[in-house]
């Protein structure tokens, strides 16, 4: 496919800018909401996004279940540490 390296390039090195802002040593993940309902995730996503939040700082965790632990969805914010300029 035509561009397919260069995009490939282009979206790795935003990868490492991303993990570069986020590295431990910049701040910390805080929990937002915790919940077993999708429908709960993306109201808050929702309402995040109306308050213009940052969506490169917001990160989806999903807890998998099995028969005995339903599934999970856990939204994080990343939150910079004090003198961080940020």
């Amino acid at each position: 496919m035509a561009g397919q390296r260069k995009r490939k390039r282009r979206q790795e090195a935003e990868r490492q800018r991303a993990a570069a802002r986020t590295a431990p040593d910049k701040g910390r993940w805080t929990v937002v909401l915790e919940t077993g309902d999708e429908s709960a995730l993306q109201a808050e996503l929702g309402r995040l996004r109306e308050a213009f939040v940052d969506e490169s700082m917001l990160r989806i965790d999903t807890l998998c279940g099995r028969l005995t632990h339903p599934t999970a969805y856990r939204l994080s914010r990343f939150v910079p540490g004090p003198g961080t300029g940020d």
